[in-house]
């Protein structure tokens, strides 16, 4: 991959209104303008969680725009040109997943779903912060990668390696 050529970057997970979205707005930002990050849904709620934007918020992130997006979205002519496919929660890792144009790399990290934690505001918060944490450091170590010099299977096997990375 040539250096001056900006890595897309597309975050599933079902239904698009938690984990895929910190993960897009993460790398968003942490990218240094080597990333272009996205995230879809096999099924996407139609909204982002309140408690996603208010965890990214807390962190100091930008929120605005945000949607909840179908995956079908970016196997449509005029769709970006995809370079790595990231599933982030487990539903979507075993879903039959469209055929993606371009062969991007793929990975999944596993995340459990803060949408589905019950208890107080402070408890749902708690869930939502420690999503967030793990997911930083997946993109944190996704950052660190030197993308622009390794092949497609070169980059799959470095993600796949990123969750036992990070628990280290």
């Amino acid at each position: 991959m040539p250096h001056d050529i900006v890595i897309n970057v597309l975050f599933l997970c079902t239904g698009n209104s938690a984990r895929s979205v910190m993960a897009e707005v993460l790398l968003a930002a942490k990218g240094r303008g080597r990333f272009t990050a996205f995230s879809a849904g096999s099924r996407p709620v139609g909204r982002v969680n309140p408690h996603t934007l208010a965890t990214l918020r807390r962190h100091g992130l930008a929120t605005e725009g945000l949607l909840s997006k179908s995956w079908d979205d970016f196997v449509r002519p005029g769709a970006p040109a995809l370079d790595i496919i990231v599933t982030v929660c487990d539903s979507a890792a075993n879903e039959s997943c469209p055929i993606w144009p371009g062969r991007p790399a793929t990975a999944h990290w596993s995340f459990p779903d803060p949408t589905a934690v019950r208890g107080d505001d402070a408890v749902i918060e708690r869930s939502f912060e420690q999503v967030f944490a793990a997911i930083d450091r997946h993109i944190a170590a996704l950052t660190r990668l030197p993308i622009e010099q390794m092949s497609p299977n070169e980059i799959a096997t470095r993600l796949a390696a990123i969750p036992r990375e990070v628990a280290a």
